[in-house]
Parts: C-alpha cells; sequence; structure tokens
C-alpha cells in the first residue's frame, strides 16, 4: 500500500475545506445589503470601499496574475515589474494584452510611480520583492494619506513576530483571487478560478506516492547563504500538491535566507530553482558544483535540476501548474511513481528558460 505523507493530507484536506468554502463563498465578503459597501478581509483588518475598483495599480508577476485570473485585466491601469515574468503572463494568459498595460518605474515601485497613475487601489505585498517598503518610502499608510486603498498579499501577512506568513499558501492564494474579484466586481470569475484549482489540486493529490516522500530543495538564488522559501510561502503549497516534502517547511516565514548546513543535511532527491535576473541558471548551477556543501550531493552530481520561471513560485495562480511541472519531475527523475497528471501550462515554449534539459 502506498504511503501518504502528512503534507499530501494537507492538500487532501484543503481541496474538501476548499469546497465548503466554494459552496459557501456568497457569505465570505462583498457587498453589504444595508450600506452598498464591498468589505473583504485583509491581513486581519476589514477593508470597505463604496464600489468596485475601477483603477488598481499591481506589481509584481504574480500579484498580477492574480489580477488577471479574477477577471480585472480592464480595471489594471499600469503594472510595476513585469519584465521578467512577461514571457509566462503571455503563455498562461494569451487573451489578456500583456503588451498593451502600461509599465511605470523601473524594477521596484515609488511612491511617485503609483501618484502619477492615480489609481485607486495598490495591490502589492510586505516585503522583499514584493513592492511595500519602509527603505524605499512606500508603506500603505504613505498612500493611505493620498486617498489610495491597499490591498496586501495575502502571503505577506505579518506574524505577532513580524515574520510574513499567517495562513497556508492555497489559502492566502484562493483568498486573494476571492478578495479581488469581489473589490473588481468580478466574484464569479475568481470563483470559477478557485474552482478550477480545486480539481487540479484533486487530481495531484490522487497521484500515486512513493513509500518514503522525496525531499526537493527550492535555491532561489545564493552565494554566502541561500535564499529560499519557507512554510508560508507559495512553495511550500507547490510541494506538498506534487507529493515531496519541502526542505525547508520546518522554517516559520515565506521567503527568506537559510544557510549551506542547511541543503547539505537536506540532501535532496531534487534542487528547483527560480528563473529570474540576478543570478543566471548557469551561475547557480555553477554555484551548487563549487561550494563544498553541495557539490558531493547526488541531486548536483547527477543534474538533477529544474528551473521554472518566478511568476510560477511566488503566491498566484501559476502556483498549480508549477505543482504539476514538479510533479512532472519528480516523475522523470523516478522520485515518485509515474501517475496521469499532465501539466496544463506547456513551459517548453518558453524560449528564454533556460536549463530543464530534462524536458527534451
Amino acid at each position: 500500500m502506498t504511503a501518504f505523507s502528512p503534507g499530501r493530507t494537507r492538500v487532501t484536506a484543503f481541496v474538501l475545506g476548499l469546497s465548503a468554502l466554494t459552496a459557501c463563498a456568497s457569505g465570505e465578503a462583498g457587498p453589504s445589503a444595508a450600506t452598498g459597501t464591498i468589505t473583504v478581509q485583509n491581513c486581519g483588518q476589514e477593508l470597505n470601499i463604496d464600489k468596485p475598483v475601477t483603477r488598481l495599480y499591481a506589481y509584481d508577476g504574480g500579484i498580477i496574475s492574480i489580477v488577471l485570473s479574477a477577471g480585472a485585466r480592464d480595471q489594471l491601469i499600469a503594472v510595476t515589474g513585469i519584465d521578467q515574468d512577461r514571457d509566462v503572463l503571455e503563455l498562461a494568459y494569451p487573451e489578456a494584452r500583456i503588451d498593451q498595460l502600461k509599465e511605470v518605474g523601473g524594477e521596484y515601485p515609488t511612491l511617485e510611480n503609483v501618484l502619477a497613475v492615480k489609481p485607486e487601489m495598490m495591490f502589492a505585498g510586505y516585503g522583499y520583492g514584493y513592492g511595500f517598503s519602509e527603505s524605499r518610502n512606500l508603506m500603505p499608510e504613505d498612500l493611505t494619506t493620498h486617498g489610495i486603498k491597499t490591498y496586501l498579499l495575502s502571503e505577506t501577512c505579518k506574524q505577532d513576530s513580524g515574520a510574513r506568513g499567517t495562513m497556508d499558501a492555497w489559502t492566502a492564494l484562493t483568498t486573494d483571487l476571492r478578495n479581488i474579484g469581489t473589490l473588481t466586481g468580478h466574484r464569479e470569475t475568481a470563483d470559477a478560478v478557485v474552482a478550477g484549482i480545486e480539481k487540479r489540486l484533486a487530481t495531484l493529490a490522487a497521484a500515486p506516492a512513493s513509500d518514503e516522500e522525496p525531499t526537493v530543495f527550492l535555491f532561489d538564488s545564493g552565494t554566502d547563504a541561500i535564499f529560499t522559501s519557507g512554510s508560508y510561502g507559495g512553495p511550500q503549497a507547490i510541494f506538498d500538491a506534487a507529493g515531496v516534502t519541502n526542505a525547508t517547511a520546518d522554517v516559520k516565514d515565506t521567503w527568506t535566507e537559510v544557510g549551506w548546513e542547511r541543503l547539505a543535511a537536506s540532501n535532496p532527491d531534487v534542487i528547483f530553482f527560480v528563473d529570474y535576473p540576478g543570478q543566471s541558471y548557469q551561475q547557480k548551477v555553477e554555484t551548487l558544483k563549487a561550494n563544498p556543501a553541495s557539490r558531493n550531493l547526488e541531486a548536483v552530481k547527477e543534474g538533477r535540476f529544474v528551473n521554472l520561471p518566478y511568476a510560477m513560485w511566488v503566491s498566484g495562480p501559476l502556483n498549480i501548474d508549477a505543482a504539476e511541472w514538479v510533479r512532472e519531475a519528480v516523475e522523470h527523475f523516478g522520485v515518485v511513481p509515474k501517475s496521469s497528471v499532465s501539466p496544463t501550462l506547456d513551459v517548453r515554449q518558453l524560449s528564454k528558460l533556460p536549463g530543464n534539459d530534462w524536458l527534451k
């Protein structure tokens, strides 16, 4: 009899819970019959608006994908930080006119960028790479003084300790999909997307598991330390759904740094990379082959590397596509049994995505 890991049990429980939530979705958030106010819960706080948002500003490829999936493309008046994800977003959303999105600013948004496009609401998150930053003088309270509402990416909601993450990553994602759908007047579209994710998660949960669940490691980037993701980040949800163990699941945070000894001790069966500018695929491979902590790992010596775009790893609807590709990869490398899971999004069409020789 095949053994199912705690991770797969969590995914199965989430699918069942998601079904229940979908059935009673109308009670979660939405217009108040008494006041006409639209209300959602965001990071433990009520967010109220008088009418659906018509001018939305978004930062980061994953956040942009949430807006697109929720049916709010026409309300998306400006974006920042799309360049690294343009190809995968065009592949995933061919009807979304990605090339016509108004881009402002450089790598990160500034207060001036936001004010210049006059949004009613900004959708971003706390911390590294998600938009809001004290060091760049762009925080929700800075926008409040200018009459601009903010919606925070649920993955980045803060714990009392200051670490990010207050709910499991699938719940964070579906919460954001439903909330953005509600805030922009597209709740039915968002509910349909959530139902689609639920169906695909159920297929993954039904895939046969190994007697001993394989361990995988997410290598975002690194030299002196390794940037990776803990139990509250999108990768945790992805790995749980694919039936593998995240080597950093005990780190109660989202995106964070760990030492090289964590990689060495985990001895992962497969190493996954986040593809984005800054450290190339080849540089990551060379770093792993050169570092004494990693160069003798079997996954490194045998080249068991998988490279997927940034927007598939950060919280967003492409997480389900990433989960299907993780499953495809670990089946290819023979660490889980073959299954009927077939990736929906064909990343082989991404000509600029390096590595992945195993796909050929």
